[in-house]
């Protein structure tokens, strides 16, 4: 991220901005070329009569598409469904699964798999997020079908969305915060979606996807996805609501659903800066921002979710307390780590530091320089001091290590800085956060 604030645009409605078949295809290179080719793409930039897309079920289920989906689903990897089948078992017979599942597609006979229900952790929380996985052949299946639908509604998202989006992410989400904050609006709307992606009314989301697509078999596919059973453990049911978590075209789904939202904000003026169901809304005064709580709150609650009402609130990021976006924290001019990204990074740390661990130091150097490195090219733009802190406790896990094997108890402190000082980890290969910021600092500079 860089703090230059000029020419920014403005929020649009639509990305669309380009006319020709040639500056199609450039700008939609993402898109899978087994499906869209360049009159369609051309048609793409036209617009399509009705402004509906028929006779998309046929893109779907070709050989080349499900080829390409399956070679998306193995560079992603993942676990095995309910079926038990893993990545490298549906290798072993990759043309006949394709075959397969290219025959029950066209004829109408393929019905997904129930998906398998897992808990994990939430970072910093005792709680558990649901994670639904899958069988590979769906997600094979559900890639296919990205493959078709994304470039279609692509062109009617808004601006500064960034979620689950080509040639966009979470650093672009977090650069357009700052310029804002940079152009004093001071004010913003940390929202907070409960439970949103177990809570979509499936019945308006599918609405939301007939607006651009009118292929019957698109719809029943993604409606047979939608009422997917659940195997939870030993206990199976089907969802009246949601898109579950894991699926593959769950991130699409959830970005058309919350489309009209987007465009709500830019036709009110409001800066709107949304990754998935994570999204602020940053002004200029505090009645501004009332305004665009209250124009959320009516939207959400017309559309069937619910804003979380501990954690929705208007903050004035002059004050002490600031929020929290897409693992930053942003307070008073300052940006830095939130309390929960640094303490994912050190249980990570942790595990990979107990004073038991017997390989050599520059064995364990070795194994926490990836995780300090993707560290500090996420939150390389944080305030010095806790990239001091950070490097600071790294180095005492690593004293304790070496205290234990002189038999010496506790962990790393007083006169073991002066048997290993900070130069003897940098000598060792030990990745610094601090000289990484210098370094970062003398090239902008030159």
């Amino acid at each position: 991220m860089t703090d230059n604030t000029e020419g920014i645009p403005a929020p649009v409605p639509r990305v669309r901005e380009t006319k020709q078949a040639g500056d199609a295809h450039a700008r939609f290179a993402w898109a899978e070329p087994c499906v869209w080719t360049k009159p369609m793409l051309a048609a793409l930039e036209k617009g399509v009569k009705g402004g509906k897309w028929f006779s998309l079920m046929d893109k779907g289920y070709s050989p080349g598409n499900l080829s390409a989906s399956f070679t998306r689903v193995k560079r992603n990897k993942g676990s095995a469904g309910v079926d038990h089948q893993t990545v490298e078992h549906f290798e072993q017979d990759l043309e006949g699964n394709l075959q397969r599942l290219h025959q029950t597609l066209k004829d109408g006979s393929y019905v997904p798999h129930a998906v398998k229900r897992t808990w994990i952790p939430k970072p910093g929380s005792r709680e558990k997020r649901p994670l639904g996985i899958p069988t590979v052949r769906d997600r094979v299946v559900q890639t296919a079908l990205r493959n078709v639908l994304e470039p279609i509604f692509e062109c009617t998202f808004a601006e500064h969305r960034y979620g689950f989006r080509p040639g966009r992410g979470c650093k672009d989400a977090l650069r357009r915060v700052w310029q804002l904050l940079r152009q004093d609006h001071h004010f913003v709307v940390d929202a907070d979606l409960k439970s949103y992606f177990d809570s979509i009314p499936q019945e308006q989301l599918l609405q939301g996807v007939e607006e651009r697509v009118s292929d019957g078999r698109v719809l029943e596919l993604l409606s047979a996805y939608l009422n997917q059973g659940v195997l939870d453990g030993m206990a199976r049911w089907t969802p009246e609501s949601g898109t579950p978590q894991g699926a593959v075209i769950s991130p699409l789904l959830s970005n058309i659903y919350l489309n009209p939202l987007d465009h709500l904000m830019a036709g009110h003026g409001i800066e709107m800066v949304r990754y998935a169901d994570d999204f602020v809304l940053l002004c200029k005064t505090r009645d501004d921002a009332e305004r665009a709580l209250t124009l959320v709150q009516a939207w959400v609650e017309q559309n069937g979710l619910t804003l979380h009402p501990e954690k929705t609130r208007i903050v004035d990021v002059r004050e002490r307390g600031g929020f929290d976006f897409l693992g930053y924290h942003f307070e008073r001019g300052y940006r830095w780590p939130r309390d929960k990204s640094i303490k994912k990074v050190r249980e990570t740390i942790r595990g990979k530091t107990k004073r038991t661990n017997g390989q050599s130091l520059s064995c364990i150097i070795a194994d926490i320089n990836p995780v300090l490195c993707g560290w500090w090219e996420y939150f390389k733009h944080s305030h010095y001091t806790s990239l001091r802190h950070l490097d600071s406790w790294t180095r005492m896990r690593l004293r304790s290590i070496l205290r234990k094997r002189r038999k010496l108890k506790g962990r790393g402190r007083g006169a073991d800085h002066n048997r290993w000082p900070n130069a003897y980890f940098a000598a060792e290969g030990l990745f610094s956060l601090l000289q990484a910021r210098s370094a970062a600092a003398q090239s902008l500079h030159r």
